[in-house]
């Protein structure tokens, strides 16, 4: 619980509550965060980073349990995919018909969810609640790998960062199941292909 959340931590998880935005460091790249499930949070962070509005964003989550929120079914293959990638640095793009999370899904009815290997954002999201995450960056510029970078684009416009030092990952690996297969929708961290031989 809290006691296992560094203690700079403790901040930030009440501003993300309260349905603010911030930047901190996921397993693979500084990200731009704030409630998945608070609809205006979303739609400013749609305008903060200039993204497509029809482009949805990754949403991290605490575990599997998670994905009940989002009304997501997974069948025994799915599932045991999921096990196999999880926490890990890919994001999965997962059937999400529901009206209800148009806001998320921005009517492509698919969410591209991931549980992070970073064990400390973990027990934050389990704290916050799933958060929408895309790269600390306006759409179309390179990805902050420093605090500094990421409030050279944001400023005062985020309501905090968290400095964990620079990051030179890439982002996460997007993947996709298309007629029973994985699809590669975004190369990234993890060749995903070798992960399941």
């Amino acid at each position: 619980m809290l006691d296992k959340i560094d203690p700079r931590r403790a901040k930030p998880i009440n501003l993300l509550k309260e349905g603010k935005v911030g930047v901190l460091a996921t397993d693979t790249i500084y990200a731009l965060v704030g409630s998945a499930l608070n609809p205006a949070t979303v739609e400013r962070m749609y305008v903060l980073r200039g993204r497509t509005p029809e482009k949805p964003m990754v949403i991290l989550i605490g575990s599997l349990d998670d994905l009940t929120i989002f009304k997501i079914k997974l069948d025994d293959f799915l599932k045991q995919f999921l096990l196999r990638v999880w926490p890990g640095k890919v994001s999965v793009i997962l059937p999400c018909p529901n009206s209800e999370f148009k806001y998320l899904h921005r009517g492509t009815e698919n969410l591209a969810l991931r549980i992070p290997q970073k064990e400390d954002l973990v027990e934050l999201i389990r704290q916050t609640g799933p958060l929408v995450a895309p790269s600390a960056n306006p759409e179309g510029l390179a990805s902050a790998k420093t605090v500094e970078e990421a409030k050279s684009y944001f400023g005062d416009k985020a309501d905090f960062y968290l400095d964990e030092g620079q990051l030179e990952g890439l982002p996460s690996t997007l993947v996709a199941f298309e007629n029973g297969r994985v699809v590669i929708k975004r190369a990234g961290a993890v060749d995903v292909l070798n992960l399941l031989e």
